[in-house]
């Protein structure tokens, strides 16, 4: 679409998406809050050079690469140094990766028993096991890149990330099964791995003859840091600040919002997915090592108290809580919410929207805090005109 309207068409754009966020965090993710005030934000708009969609061939202002002295293992927290820093509006090219099956005490193990070249990209793994140290304090998670410093990004503000490419860095990802995970544990008694080939002409990855699951990589961990207050976290539930949404649909062309809590947002990323069905019930996806090449666009003073989304033809509002129940309920009353505050309908119009048109998807049952998230379809708002950066 034209990135060019007048002011009045921006402000129908997705921008409006943020324009209105309910206030308090988790906490105002409840049906009780969705008739409550919105925090109101003036519209997000940028100059030309900000919103100007980029040329297909994409060249990063930097490159963060996933070296033992850029990674962190497993949390996020406010006094975590940055590896690197980047200015608003800066392309930043991130690159992470999966140990999935992989031994701290013999990395090497995994590649020879499954027949995998110890390449660059291998090396690069052990080197990391090698090197990396989990958190002192016990708290464990994901191996991820970052944390990235973005300039002028202050507590209050609203991070733009756009999903400009996901390029896979291996010919390979893992999944897993083992007895006490996933959406079923007591009915898992034996621990297995299957390593999924890709087949990068079909798109599609496979462990076995007669089973082809196409790619669709995506970020299951895209973050910023917690306040100062709640110290340092696991990276393995999700939060309010992003985390470990696990939400299928962030693929390549989409944006992820997310509210700024302390001084530079801290971005950091990593457990990358291959391909994921919605649930990610064995309590893996086809976990994979991926570069995340990405526009950050600080907007100032739009507070936004809980992360959402966007796709070229979906609003994504997120629900989370330790029950799904409660989760569900947090989803509904945010899209609730949204349909209400950002598009003018009254509450009981957006509920009959939100039961008619929007359907809600469980994102994943196997991190702690559960999540699921609505798909909004902008198609059903025929009378209004959104414009997207893609």
């Amino acid at each position: 679409m034209n990135l060019t309207n007048n002011n009045e068409e921006k402000h129908k754009s997705r921008r409006g998406f943020l324009t209105k966020a309910a206030k308090g965090g988790i906490a105002a993710l409840t049906l009780s809050s969705v008739t409550a005030s919105a925090t109101g934000l003036s519209d997000i708009v940028g100059d030309e050079k900000r919103i100007s969609p980029l040329p297909s061939r994409i060249k990063p202002d930097h490159i963060v690469r996933s070296v033992p002295e850029n990674m962190v293992w497993g949390y996020y927290g406010a006094d975590v140094p940055p590896v690197y820093r980047v200015k608003d509006g800066d392309v930043v090219e991130i690159h992470t990766v999966s140990t999935a099956g992989i031994s701290k005490n013999d990395p090497e193990a995994f590649f020879k028993d499954n027949n995998l070249p110890i390449d660059q990209h291998a090396q690069e793994i052990i080197d990391i096991m090698k090197h990396v140290q989990p958190e002192p304090s016990g708290i464990r998670g994901h191996m991820l890149t970052g944390p990235v410093y973005i300039e002028g990004a202050e507590p209050g503000d609203t991070l733009e990330v756009r999903i400009l490419d996901l390029p896979l860095r291996s010919n390979y990802g893992v999944n897993s099964v083992w007895p006490g995970g996933g959406g079923i544990p007591d009915a898992v008694t034996s621990r297995e791995t299957f390593v999924y080939r890709y087949d990068k002409k079909k798109n599609t990855a496979s462990f076995m003859e007669g089973i082809e699951i196409p790619l669709k990589p995506f970020m299951g961990v895209m973050a910023l840091s917690p306040p100062p207050e709640m110290g340092r976290v696991s990276s393995i539930p999700p939060d309010f600040f992003g985390g470990n949404l696990d939400i299928k649909h962030l693929i390549k062309g989409t944006t992820l919002y997310l509210p700024v809590s302390v001084p530079g947002g801290l971005f950091t990323t990593g457990d990358c997915h291959s391909a994921q069905g919605n649930g990610e019930v064995s309590g893996v996806a086809i976990e994979a090592s991926l570069s995340l090449v990405a526009k950050f666009i600080v907007h100032k003073g739009k507070a936004l108290k809980q992360v959402r989304a966007e796709t070229p033809t979906h609003f994504i509002a997120i629900g989370l809580d330790p029950d799904l129940d409660k989760a569900m309920q947090n989803a509904l009353a945010e899209t609730v919410n949204f349909i209400q505050n950002e598009l003018g309908f009254t509450f009981n119009q957006a509920l009959s929207i939100a039961s008619t048109g929007v359907d809600f998807e469980v994102s994943q049952v196997v991190d702690r805090t559960l999540g699921v998230h609505a798909m909004i379809p902008k198609s059903i708002f025929t009378k209004k005109k959104f414009t997207y950066w893609s």
